[in-house]
């Protein structure tokens, strides 16, 4: 029986790391960074129509629902790329918030990919998906893989790593907008990852030493200029140390900042004293592998599983 509509949820991500090695002669830059998802999650609904069209209706009245959403724009480029002759309507529960670093939009866009193609019946793998994908977003070839990976150029080239171990969160989003071309401008790449005490995200490597993470070696190559522009992020991080986080790091250029603590407990204590600060939004979570992450993706992951020849 052909299904016509499909249910599926969008996670978030952090970055346990994250190292800007300079600017290529394309205008954009190459990264290192280890991507990591997390149980916070927004919920697509997808439901065919015959009408040749892609409706968004999004639960948050902020976010646009026309041509410039990823959603909408994964859906057209997904018709174009194979000739699909009808439409869908997408309803987006929104939780993720916009422009905290946490991938949101771009893991929609790769939702979207996964439950279409599985949808309108499209004869694809992930290699395919991910060239769809790339174009839309840096962080929509990561959310087509899940778990731990390792992100390389621009972040679209993403080679699946060891799981890390379970981690409880606490992330802190402070009420302040990150301009992320301004933070990449004011970033002198050569002196910043050249510091000592820097993890190695050296593309050779198939493990990641995470023991690492916890100690306080990873960085986020972008804290050094963001705490500067916007001192409200230092302090989010120097909160959640001070609620006896082991470690407080910016994920992606911010403006969202997380702190691993040592159980749900302690999370959820911390979390009861950030929401105190106000203009602050305060999720409570933990790490998700790649074997959970496909599991909470259903029978959409089964595209990401497989593969085509030629």
């Amino acid at each position: 029986m052909t299904e016509d509509k499909l249910t599926l949820p969008a996670f978030a991500k952090i970055n346990l790391g994250l190292r800007v090695k300079g600017r290529r002669v394309d205008g954009y830059h190459e990264i290192s960074t280890v991507f990591q998802t997390i149980t916070l999650h927004d919920s697509l609904t997808f439901e065919l129509m015959p009408a040749e069209s892609v409706e968004l209706n999004c639960s948050d009245p902020d976010i646009p629902t026309d041509e410039s959403n990823l959603v909408v724009r994964a859906a057209v480029a997904l018709c174009a790329r194979f000739g699909v002759r009808c439409g869908v309507r997408v309803e987006l529960e929104k939780r993720i918030p916009a422009g905290g670093g946490l991938g949101g939009g771009s893991s929609d866009a790769a939702v979207t990919l996964i439950a279409l193609a599985h949808l309108w019946n499209i004869e694809t793998d992930k290699r395919e998906l991910e060239e769809i994908g790339a174009p839309l977003g840096a962080d929509v070839p990561f959310f087509l893989t899940g778990g731990t990976a390792l992100g390389m150029g621009t972040g679209t080239d993403i080679l699946s790593l060891e799981d890390a171990p379970k981690m409880h969160l606490a992330v802190a989003m402070p009420g302040v907008h990150v301009s992320t071309a301004e933070a990449y401008k004011r970033l002198n790449a050569p002196a910043l990852t050249k510091a000592e005490g820097v993890a190695n995200l050296s593309v050779s490597r198939t493990e990641a030493d995470f023991s690492g993470f916890i100690c306080g070696v990873t960085r986020n190559d972008f804290e050094a200029v963001v705490f500067g522009l916007y001192p409200e992020i230092e302090r989010a991080r120097d909160v959640l140390k001070g609620l006896g986080a082991h470690r407080a790091l910016l994920s992606g250029s911010g403006s969202s900042v997380f702190g691993v603590f040592d159980s749900k407990e302690e999370v959820e204590r911390a979390c009861e004293a950030l929401r105190d600060e106000v203009g602050w939004q305060v999720f409570a979570c933990a790490t998700l592998t790649r074997a959970e992450y496909l599991r909470e993706l259903g029978r959409g992951a089964a595209v990401l599983q497989s593969s085509r020849e030629g």
